[in-house]
């Protein structure tokens, strides 16, 4: 429990380097990824841990209604989230096309509706922000939380249990170019007027069909950690944007670009071992057929009457 409430915490104070409410509502919320992930590897029982990290977190930021009333909501969104999940049949392992569409709909997009709503509720009662206000304020929690949870799960979980190998150079290359040139087509598209923030999909359909999850995760991370920036600053395609409309933008291009990461990578993975099972099929067959030789025809036939006069 330690543990995860340093995590969260620290988590936190990264996540609040972007706040746009009240130093407290952040675009990127990592913390509700590590609490989330906690609660999926080690269990419902290690949620005092992301009660006590979002108490240190919250202390210095508002009163004490507000902060119990925030530590609540940032408790039980990861608590519903790992339930829906649960529900839904989810694995780990992120190994199938329904494990991908429950953790962004189930565990992001739904869950972290439940700290969104707590949370923006306990600002609008204790007066921090007004009426006029409160659906942006919700709009950039519920954005921060979700995001949270799509950024960090997913790669925790592909690093968790992946089957290293002794790559060939040209792969390490290929890896490196694609992280590379994604990176640089982000910056530029976060940074100019020109909308180019589409151009993310053939580097996540690279990175699908060549290293499935494990090379997904990453290019969906940075993706929408700068998107996230852009957003937060206000620049390139969010440039002008009211508050409001910047956070369902970023949601929807957020939630997007990880669905269809996620999804072709769990399709790969699907096709991939389909056809090991095929394979695996075969050679059993072909070792059956080998230790039963055909009988010599001529013991099938009938013996010949000999000739006579």
């Amino acid at each position: 429990m330690l543990v995860v409430a340093a995590c969260y915490y620290l988590g936190a104070r990264l996540g609040l380097f972007q706040a746009l409410v009240n130093d407290q509502v952040t675009p990127l919320w990592p913390p509700t990824g590590v609490a989330v992930l906690a609660l999926l590897l080690g269990g419902l029982r290690l949620w005092p841990g992301v009660t006590l990290g979002a108490l240190v977190v919250n202390a210095s930021l508002s009163d004490l209604p507000s902060v119990l009333a925030i530590c609540a909501g940032n408790t039980l969104a990861p608590v519903v989230a790992c339930l829906l999940l649960r529900r839904a049949g989810f694995r780990l392992e992120l190994d199938r096309t329904r494990d991908a569409l429950a953790l962004v709909l189930l565990g992001a997009l739904a869950g972290m509706a439940v700290s969104a709503t707590i949370g923006s509720a306990a600002l609008l009662a204790s007066g921090v922000v007004g009426g006029d206000r409160f659906w942006s304020t919700w709009a950039v929690w519920w954005t921060g939380d979700a995001l949270g949870v799509l950024v960090l799960v997913p790669i925790a979980l592909a690093l968790r249990s992946p089957r290293w190998r002794r790559p060939a150079v040209r792969r390490w290359v290929e890896a490196a170019a694609l992280v590379g040139s994604l990176t640089v087509v982000m910056l530029i598209a976060t940074t100019t007027d020109v909308r180019l923030m589409y151009l993310v999909y053939p580097f996540l359909i690279w990175a699908a069909l060549r290293f499935q999850h494990l090379g997904t995760a990453p290019c969906a991370l940075i993706a929408t950690t700068l998107a996230a920036r852009g957003a937060a600053m206000s620049t390139g395609p969010f440039a002008g944007m009211d508050l409001l409309v910047r956070m369902v933008g970023l949601q929807a291009y957020n939630g997007t670009a990880v669905l269809t990461a996620l999804l072709l990578s769990t399709v790969i993975a699907e096709r991939n071992a389909a056809r090991a099972a095929i394979e695996r099929t075969v050679e059993q067959l072909t070792e059956v057929v080998g230790r039963y030789q055909p009988a010599p025809l001529g013991d099938l036939l009938p013996p010949r009457r000999p000739e006579g006069p």
